[in-house]
């Protein structure tokens, strides 16, 4: 290395800097990483919250359900508020059993297979609203490296460029550019492995709260189903 080398002056690299000398597509690559790295920890947050509702509302659900209260007290207090998990299960499941019996000449025909069907229905709702925007966690989860890996492309491209202009190849020269491009990976990587680990865990919690939910609904069909057929003998007698 020559003396005029070792007198270059050194560019400052710094995070601020880095972003303010990329080149706009490497910016731009940056600030979509950013945003989606932001949209992730919000979906995070909301579906913490949201499962941690659900735990609790199916708890004490099913510590009033099996306390031997009234079914039927137990529907008229539900069905006056918005209910969700096992009580909008149990909700879905009496309204169809009511809806049976208020009918003019009721009939028991049919009636078991309705009511796990609005059960299933049900528990596709429910599953549904605590899957929702778990694709975009894993859309950043295995886009954002790739994504990122195109803004570092880019910015060695251009870096290269700089250096067959400037003839210049000091460590110097060339180590700005090559961090500034290898700092769209890092985004890229920041964005992505959070979301990952937070998509594989509350899919685990989507897979158990869908168990809970299909356990109730066997054991409250069930329950039904005795009760069917003991109004079909009552009535036969």
């Amino acid at each position: 290395m020559n003396p005029a080398e070792l007198a270059a002056p050194v560019a400052e690299v710094s995070i601020w800097s880095m972003f303010l000398h990329a080149s706009i597509v490497v910016q731009a690559v940056m600030i979509g990483l950013l945003a989606a790295s932001v949209w992730c920890w919000t979906i995070i947050v909301d579906k913490t919250l949201l499962f941690r509702r659900t735990r609790k509302a199916m708890d004490q659900f099913e510590e009033t359900f099996w306390s031997g209260r009234s079914l039927e007290e137990l529907y008229t207090t539900l069905s006056e508020r918005p209910t969700s998990g096992m009580a909008s299960l149990f909700v879905a499941a009496m309204r169809e059993w009511k809806r049976s019996f208020q009918a003019a000449g009721a009939s028991f025909v049919g009636l078991q297979a309705r009511i796990e069907k609005v059960l299933d229905v049900s528990i596709a709702r429910e599953v549904e609203k605590l899957e929702s925007n778990l694709l975009v966690l894993a859309t950043v989860a295995s886009a954002g490296p790739f994504v990122g890996l195109f803004g570092t492309v880019w910015g060695i491209m251009t870096s290269f460029r700089s250096i067959a202009a400037s003839k210049n190849t000091s460590l110097a020269v060339v180590a700005p550019g090559i961090a500034e491009a290898l700092f769209a990976t890092a985004i890229g990587l920041f964005a992505a492995i959070p979301a990952l680990i937070a998509y594989n865990k509350m899919q685990g919690d989507v897979a158990k709260t869908q168990a809970r939910l299909e356990s109730f609904a066997d054991e409250f069909s069930a329950i039904l189903s005795r009760q069917i057929d003991q109004h079909a003998g009552d009535r036969a007698a």
